[in-house]
């Protein structure tokens, strides 16, 4: 069941990439990496590693997104990687345990839930697609420790307007 949490501005370190949904190791292949990046200067982890999604434009198969991992303060990017900022504010979020092959289904009805509810998303409606302010999926499992994709835990969090 969706609930809505309301979160501080998070600090992290990603990468971004414009992908199609086939292309997704783009920018998930690269997390490995930036968590070893950010190891390598004694930069701990504060949260699991996401996908950012900015622009959404299914019907061409074109997606903008980031990989971040969630750091205490800002770090001094290097290379192709930038420092930013999850916004604070109110967001719906929900637990999806699972592979993430059901994700779609999953946004489906989180989408629905907050419609039903009245509630508006930090987004807007652009020629090139939707654009999301927040718009994540938190891995929330370590792939080390449970390699089955049928037992991670994802939370979607989407920023509310």
């Amino acid at each position: 069941m969706p609930t809505i949490t309301e979160y501080p501005d998070r600090p992290y370190l990603g990468i971004k990439r414009e992908i199609t949904m086939t292309t997704f190791g783009l920018v998930g292949d690269r997390i490995g990496e930036m968590i070893g990046w950010l190891a390598q200067r004694g930069v701990p982890l504060v949260g699991a590693p996401f996908f950012r999604y900015e622009i959404i434009d299914m019907p061409h198969d074109r997606l903008l997104v980031q990989a971040g991992i969630p750091v205490a303060s800002p770090v001094e990017p290097e290379g192709d990687y930038f420092a930013d900022v999850l916004p604070a504010g109110r967001y719906a979020t929900v637990l999806h345990h699972g592979h993430p092959d059901r994700l779609m289904s999953v946004t489906t009805d989180l989408l629905r839930w907050a419609a039903d509810q009245g509630l508006k998303w930090d987004m807007t409606e652009e020629s090139d697609g939707e654009h999301w302010g927040a718009r994540t999926e938190h891995y929330q499992t370590d792939p080390r420790e449970h390699p089955d994709m049928a037992d991670w835990d994802t939370e979607l969090q989407f920023r509310l307007a």
